[in-house]
């Protein structure tokens, strides 16, 4: 028995195309909407606080910071859709990460003191939360002992969820050359955890 092709069947009068709601709130949120803002705040975020911890270690909040407050600042005059504006603001954070580079290597580092580590565990702490951070910074760890630009494509186009030509843009470089790295560093990582429970 053959089965014949379907053709998706022709819109119906009056169907309208589905709107992605990550595009509606990013248009809602240049115009100045604070409720869309944090919708697309939520739906960023994590992703590039990932990809600048790599970059940045411990400063990675700060760095964050910092590109959330050029993100806003700008916001108005963007143009694009949700993957353009990830891939906006990854190239934002790694300027601000690049930034925060030049300016360690210019200034001594200071340790916190202990009274400043009793202050940082909040009461919403739980074994779950601690879990997954750790999870979470093993991974970042492993992906950190890459070569930089093997960890950039990696981090760029798995976490922050961009694909090659908006990865190569954030970086400089072509999206074959991005392609390459993520796939070199992705055979790397697991070729790494291979060994670790080979």
């Amino acid at each position: 028995m053959v089965l014949a092709s379907r053709r998706p069947s022709p819109p119906e009068p009056g169907d309208r195309p589905a709107i992605d709601p990550l595009a509606a709130a990013l248009a809602a949120a240049r115009a100045g909407d604070e409720t869309a803002f944090r919708l697309v705040y939520r739906a960023v975020h994590p992703g590039l606080l990932r990809y600048l911890r790599v970059l940045v270690g411990a400063e990675a909040e700060d760095v964050a910071s910092e590109t959330w407050l050029q993100v806003c600042r700008d916001l108005p005059s963007f143009t694009g859709d949700p993957a353009g504006f990830r891939a906006w603001c990854a190239t934002v954070g790694r300027h601000r990460a690049l930034d925060h580079l030049r300016r360690v290597r210019r200034r001594p580092e200071t340790v916190a003191g202990e009274d400043h580590l009793a202050t940082l565990a909040g009461p919403a702490d739980t074994a779950l939360a601690a879990s997954d951070a750790i999870a979470t910074e093993r991974a970042l760890a492993l992906v950190a002992t890459l070569p930089r630009d093997q960890a950039e494509a990696v981090l760029l186009r798995v976490v922050v969820g961009l694909d090659a030509e908006s990865a190569g843009r954030v970086l400089g470089k072509r999206a074959g050359a991005v392609r390459t790295a993520a796939y070199r560093g992705l055979r790397k990582l697991a070729e790494t955890l291979e060994q670790h429970h080979g």
